[in-house]
């Protein structure tokens, strides 16, 4: 991919410099790419082609096909080009009827949920009661000391 990115930044006529400006990132990013160092990400493939909308999204990704798009872009929608104007869309578009059609229905899929109520139930335990205390001694001696009952 790093080779379809060198022919485009050559078909723009743009130094390394001025063709990372463009796409928005760091000229180290760009040359990272160009050395084979990291692969470029989708965001960076998303800014070529915003930047240069002529290439050939299938070329850039895959080498496939020619560099430059034939014609409109296929990626997106199209929508402007299917106008009731243009008779060769104009059978394709729904009606005014089929848009924003809502059927009402008194019918619930799901009843309403039940309210949960948590009650919490507080424990009394009685308080820890010292069984044994051990010292311990720097000579390695200890001394166990319990309380009397």
């Amino acid at each position: 991919m790093k080779d379809r990115i060198y022919k485009i930044m050559q078909k723009e006529g743009l130094t390394n410099a001025e063709f990372a400006d463009k796409l928005g990132i760091s000229n180290s990013s760009l040359s990272h790419i160009f050395s084979g160092r990291n692969n470029p990400s989708l965001d960076v493939v998303m800014r070529i082609h915003k930047a240069c909308p002529y290439v050939n999204l299938n070329w850039l990704l895959y080498g496939e096909g020619d560099m430059e798009a034939a014609g409109p872009d296929i990626s997106g929608f199209a929508l402007a080009t299917q106008t009731p104007e243009n008779p060769e869309f104009a059978d394709k578009l729904p009606t005014d009827s089929e848009f924003g059609r809502e059927i009402r229905s008194d019918n619930h899929v799901f009843p309403p949920k039940e309210s949960v109520v948590e009650k919490i139930k507080y424990i009394e335990k009685p308080h820890p009661k010292i069984t044994e205390i051990r010292i311990f001694f720097d000579n390695g001696t200890f001394e166990v000391f319990k309380p009397e009952k």
